[in-house]
């Protein structure tokens, strides 16, 4: 008698890995003109990075396919992401010529504008991933164009996780919602929901989205995140913790992962949407995007402090009494001022 394989990964992603380099501690906005220092510089991996980062530090095997370009910001992002963060790139590739898509966030008021520049990648999702291995889960950020590979994904046995973007045509037309079919999970944020819902709240777009895939987690910032099941009829209403926001840039990556985490674990959806939104407010007091994610340290600690106090709301992340003593405490490294290959230590 023979047993099928185990999958070869738990999460596999494929995207754009942005070079970011993040101004904080603005006093205001540049103008026309006009220098303005900042009171703190972070540099690291950005776009698909964020959720890359975020997955493996949760001890998830995660499995990237993405382009680099043959740059410094691109050896950067590469040993960053291979070397210290333990991402799987073996289907990722290198291209003479094409330069690595940068992006300047200044994160200002507890929020960030950003610039952005770079070109199409040379080669597709879909070259990349012909075929894509096994994996329990894939996260994807929801195109126009179909992908090949997330359907080959799904007949090899992964969940489907989606994410959308925002419009830059400011359209948002709910056609594109269709390209929901087959997925299992879907976690907008607040705006793009209600936008592309033509909802007033939250809730309510997490439900009428629920017509199109079963689970819907609505981001609410740094209010917490409104979730729904319609095929059990739960929800679950979760609230924001009270932290003091350095640079939000990722967040929803972040809360991305734990989400991922605890769905792969089997736990309830309160369960899963609270170490979401907790994974998501730690992150928030770093630089960053991708190394500003948590590890298992960072939540100890987070717990060790906050689980003494007898508070409302924090009496319901007392199940991290029993998630804890069975992970590591490992630290992690943040964003640094500088862009540089890390040494042997």
């Amino acid at each position: 008698m023979t047993t099928a394989e185990p999958p070869a990964f738990d999460v596999l992603l494929s995207g754009t890995v942005f070079l970011d380099i993040i101004f904080t501690g603005l006093p205001r906005p540049p103008a026309a003109g006009t220098e303005v220092w900042a009171e703190g510089l972070g540099s690291c991996p950005g776009g698909i990075a964020n959720l890359a980062v975020a997955l493996s530090r949760l001890q998830l095997r995660t499995a990237l396919a993405a382009a680099f370009g043959e740059d410094v910001y691109g050896d950067f992002c590469w040993e960053t992401l291979s070397e210290q963060e333990g991402v799987d790139l073996s289907y990722c590739r290198r291209f003479y010529g094409w330069h690595s898509p940068v992006t300047v966030s200044m994160a200002m008021e507890n929020d960030r504008s950003m610039v952005t520049h770079g070109h199409r990648p040379p080669v597709s999702a879909d070259s990349l991933l012909s075929p894509p291995p096994s994996a329990r889960a894939a996260f994807v950020h929801i195109q126009p164009e179909e992908e090949k590979w997330v359907g080959l994904a799904k007949a090899q046995g992964a969940l489907l996780f989606a994410d959308i973007g925002w419009d830059r045509t400011e359209v948002w037309a709910p056609s594109l919602l269709n390209r929901l079919d087959g997925y299992d999970f879907f976690l907008p944020n607040d705006a793009e929901a209600m936008h592309y819902t033509r909802k007033d709240t939250a809730e309510e777009a997490a439900v009428a989205l629920a017509e199109f895939v079963p689970v819907v987690v609505v981001t609410r910032g740094g209010g917490g995140a409104f979730a729904y099941d319609s095929a059990t009829g739960e929800k679950a209403d979760v609230q924001g913790l009270n932290v003091a926001p350095l640079d939000s840039t990722g967040a929803g990556d972040v809360f991305g992962a734990g989400f991922v985490l605890g769905t792969l674990a089997g736990w309830p959806l309160e369960h899963r949407v609270r170490f979401a939104n907790l994974c998501a407010a730690l992150s928030v007091q770093h630089f960053g995007g991708s190394l500003s994610a948590p590890g298992w340290g960072d939540i100890a600690a987070w717990w060790r402090t906050v689980g003494k106090r007898d508070e409302g709301d924090l009496r319901c992340y007392a199940f991290l009494d029993d998630l804890l003593p069975g992970h590591t405490n490992s630290e992690v490294r943040r964003a640094s001022a500088t862009i540089r290959l890390h040494g042997p230590h």
